[in-house]
């Protein structure tokens, strides 16, 4: 889905995306040279700060969208680097592997997770940021919207299914692949947006950018309409709109 990300979209709300980021970093326990991998790196400017506060001897980013790596040249210095890659072929063994609200675009996660335990090194630390807002009226107007005509045939009757967990099976899962120590967290941000119409704007920089990628060009304008049209009566019409969404926080080390 790398050609259909849009860096300007995404970080229309910059600030709001960011606060995650810094809550999930307060949870690893930094150690001396440390080698940190980031997955879903995006335009590596919060990898930066990843490299930085850790004081890691080495942080690799890596995104399979070229349109944002382009902007992480910015951000490239001795010791942090970028890499154009599919984040679910990660290689090496890793002090740190972190991924914030990247790995929900991947599938079978109990399967992934074996994967990302095999790619910390001994005492190595995980640390993920996983949106879980997919039971909320902004994501499932847009699976009730692939279900209607035109759209469901373009989609072959797939609406995107959401392969993020409940916090206590991701607890279960991280004892099952082997790490010593976790921590789950489960927290509500609150964003006040601009009226409840930004609601649109926040989903086409994520969500909607899998829809995007899936329908043929001259059909998405139609399904983006028809989004906006079934959601607005579900939002209250406030100013501003008080947008809640849902983050999990995962924490483990081997």
């Amino acid at each position: 889905m790398a050609e259909q990300w849009n860096p300007a979209q995404y970080e229309r709300f910059k600030s709001e995306r960011a606060q995650p980021f810094y809550d999930l970093l307060s949870l690893v326990r930094p150690a001396s040279q440390m080698r940190v991998v980031d997955l879903g790196c995006g335009t590596g400017e919060l990898t930066r700060e990843l490299h930085l506060r850790l004081g890691a001897a080495q942080t690799v980013g890596i995104d399979s969208s070229q349109a944002m790596l382009e902007l992480s040249k910015a951000f490239s210095s001795p010791g942090l680097s970028f890499q154009l890659r599919d984040i679910g072929e990660l290689e090496g063994r890793w002090d740190l592997v972190f991924s914030n609200a990247a790995l929900q675009w991947l599938p079978d996660h109990p399967a992934l997770f074996g994967q990302l335990f095999e790619a910390a090194a001994e005492r190595g630390q995980l640390a993920v940021q996983l949106p879980a807002n997919q039971d909320q009226p902004s994501h499932l107007v847009a699976s009730e919207v692939a279900a209607e005509p035109p759209f469901a045939e373009a989609l072959i009757g797939r609406p995107r299914q959401s392969s993020v967990l409940a916090p206590e099976a991701y607890a279960a899962l991280l004892h099952r692949v082997g790490f010593r120590e976790q921590q789950v967290h489960l927290l509500v941000y609150g964003h006040l947006l601009d009226s409840r119409e930004e609601v649109v704007e926040w989903v086409k920089g994520t969500l909607l950018t899998d829809y995007q990628r899936r329908l043929p060009p001259e059909l998405f304008p139609s399904f983006l309409s028809r989004y906006r049209e079934r959601l607005m009566p579900r939002l209250e019409d406030q100013r501003p709109f008080f947008f809640p969404f849902k983050r999990l926080l995962l924490w483990a080390r081997r």
